[in-house]
This record gives structure tokens, sequence and C-alpha cells, in this order.
């Protein structure tokens, strides 16, 4: 009667395997989910700053402008305020850029969830 009690042979070794392959499955998960809650942390305080910056910077170019049209208002105030527009134009086409270029992740998003997975397959893999 003890016999019965202990747990032996192909049912076991089967019961086993899948605890493994439902344990690695939620560790897999579990860092997702952190990979998630990084990428989301690291827009969010990206967006944040860049607003911050734009703020501000708005504020500067606005008191620049009013300071260089004021400063050439005899005479030359129409080139003075083209020649702004122009560098602010320029200016905004340079920040796109470069946010585009902040934004993007060259990673891949998920890198090491895919890097995990990669070991698994291979560790799964037969060796010949």
């Amino acid at each position: 009667m003890a016999e019965l009690n202990q747990e032996t042979g192909l049912l076991v070794s089967f019961k086993r395997l899948c605890a493994t392959v439902l344990e690695i499955g939620q560790v897999r998960l579990e860092l997702v989910g952190t990979e998630l809650e990084l990428e989301k942390k690291r827009l969010f305080e990206g967006l944040l700053w860049a607003l911050s910056a734009l703020l501000v910077l708005g504020l500067g170019l606005v008191l620049l402008c009013g300071f260089i049209i004021l400063l050439f208002w005899e005479g030359y105030r129409l080139p003075a305020i083209g020649v702004l527009a122009l560098i602010f134009l320029c200016g905004a086409v340079a920040l796109l850029i470069q946010a585009r270029q902040r934004l993007s992740n060259p990673k891949g998003m998920f890198s090491a969830s895919v890097t995990e997975l990669n070991k698994d397959c291979l560790a799964l893999k037969p060796k010949a």
C-alpha cells in the first residue's frame, strides 16, 4: 500500500514537465510586464521633460523676438521678423528630427524577453 502513495512513472514526469513549462511561462510574462512598465515610464518621463522644455523655450523665444523686433524697429523691422521666422522654422525641423531619433528604440520592444525566449529554445533543442 505504501507503493500506491508514491508517485512514479510517466504521469509524474508529465506533471513535472507541465509545472516547469507553466513556471517558465509565468516568469516570461512577468518579464514582459516589467519591460512594459519600464518602457511606459521612459516614454512618460521623456514627454514630460520635452513639454517642460517646450514651455520654457517658447517663453524665451517670445521674449527674444520681442527684443529683436524692438531693437530693429526703425527701418529693419520686416527683415528682422523674416530672419527670425526662418530661424524658428529651421530649428523646428531640427528638433522634430531629434525627437524622432530619441523616441525610436534601436533594441526594439521586449528585447530582454526575446533574448530569454531564444535561450529557452536553444536549451530545449536536442543536441546532436
